[in-house]
């Protein structure tokens, strides 16, 4: 059974409509890690974020494949094997991504002050 909005998307909204594809809590990560263009496994990127739950990255996976963010290729041998690669559509994404790391960079004494010094 696939995910149903409650609220419906704001189209007069271009900011909403952004996040709507990345707010997700791992989906920006996802994104990060994929930058290079090259292709991962979903066991490869479940490694570069063991915080996140294995479900939950395959679920935001799907729906960022479903927006054409990534796309997913599965190869016809046993066992089945899939690969994940970013889309020139999530490509363009990256410079927001880019600006989100370069002012967590710039105020992250906020952060220690909020979270704690990091160890």
């Amino acid at each position: 059974m696939a995910y149903e909005r409650k609220i419906p998307v704001d189209l007069d909204c271009p900011l909403r409509l952004t996040m709507s594809l990345i707010e997700s809590k791992w989906k920006s990560c996802l994104l990060d890690e994929l930058r290079s263009g090259n292709e991962m496994r979903p066991s490869e990127l479940h490694k570069c974020l063991p915080e996140a739950a294995p479900r939950v990255l395959d679920i935001q996976l799907k729906e960022m494949v479903e927006d054409g963010l990534v796309e997913k290729t599965i190869f016809p041998e046993l066992p089945p094997r899939s690969v994940y690669r970013i889309t020139p559509l999530g490509a363009s994404l990256l410079p927001i991504i880019d600006s989100m790391l370069q002012w967590g960079t710039d105020h992250i004494d906020l952060f220690e002050r909020k979270y704690g010094r990091r160890q």
